[in-house]
């Protein structure tokens, strides 16, 4: 299958639209894959692995205190995720998909059977899921084996780890079951609670991992199995536009950006109020 037109808009495989194509600005995100690390004991502790072929975004968002954490999105290279996760002593309780295409879970079983931990995953998206065969066909690939899903999320759903919480929203467009999880604050619960109490702005900073409905200039990719233009459109100005504009944006591939950058510069969002 050829997955980039001969004319107009430019596409990744399987992630966003790009509407100007720059090939060094990629060569410099696929050669950043680092460690980002968040070391303050105050907060969460948030590592970012640009795993896979395609580079996607997995997130590993553990509490400092009890050690408590998530992952999300493990794309590929397990061992790496699984180093991180001894590093910190971490003990995960919930794995969570974005959406399931191929990039974004080429690594779950292996961290699964690692870790035990229950695979959330929309059920808008588990006929994706049971297709990785055919994904891996498109490109070429040996399909991975495939996990239980342990846990059907849905829009409202709350994901709690430690003293950290994230709510599900459901942003379908990019595949039908795509979602997006939202940390209100980067400070733990009770922190939150009375910083609120004594002074509203002081709630930490809101972060959205948005898997591949949102980007840095750009949006998720609908021209693939479920995609529709029209939802994903929907999904962000009648959902994440809604978040504070200082909210912390995690694309599901490349670099961070805010929503208030986005609502102002992004060419599918600007000018959105």
């Amino acid at each position: 299958m050829n997955f980039f037109p001969s004319s107009g808009t430019r596409f990744s495989l399987f992630g966003f639209r790009d509407r100007n194509h720059h090939p060094e600005q990629a060569e410099q995100c696929s050669t950043n894959a680092i460690l980002r690390r968040m070391p303050d004991p105050h907060k969460l502790i948030h590592e970012i692995l640009p795993v896979g072929m395609l580079q996607c975004n997995c997130h590993i968002v553990g509490d400092p205190q009890t050690r408590e954490a998530i992952v999300i999105d493990p794309g590929d290279d397990a061992a790496r995720i699984l180093e991180v996760i001894e590093r910190h002593h971490l003990k995960v309780t919930a794995i969570v998909v974005t959406h399931t295409h191929i990039d974004h879970v080429i690594g779950l079983r292996r961290v699964h059977q690692a870790t035990r931990a229950p695979v959330y995953v929309h059920s808008d998206d588990l006929d994706l899921y049971r297709m990785l065969d055919v994904q891996a066909t498109w490109l070429g690939w040996k399909a991975p084996e495939k996990v239980q899903i342990d846990q059907l999320v849905r829009e409202g759903d709350v994901i709690r780890w430690g003293s950290f919480q994230a709510q599900v929203i459901h942003t379908p467009g990019h595949t039908p079951g795509s979602i997006c999880l939202y940390m209100p604050s980067d400070m733990p619960r009770a922190l939150t609670d009375a910083a609120a109490a004594a002074k509203p702005a002081g709630t930490g900073t809101g972060q959205l991992f948005a898997g591949d409905t949102l980007f840095a200039g750009s949006i998720g990719r609908t021209d693939l199995w479920g995609g529709s233009f029209e939802g994903i459109i929907r999904s962000l100005k009648g959902k994440l536009l809604e978040l504070p504009d200082d909210t912390i944006v995690y694309p599901g591939h490349g670099e961070a950006t805010t929503i208030g950058k986005e609502r102002a510069t992004n060419p599918y969002l600007a000018g959105d109020k």
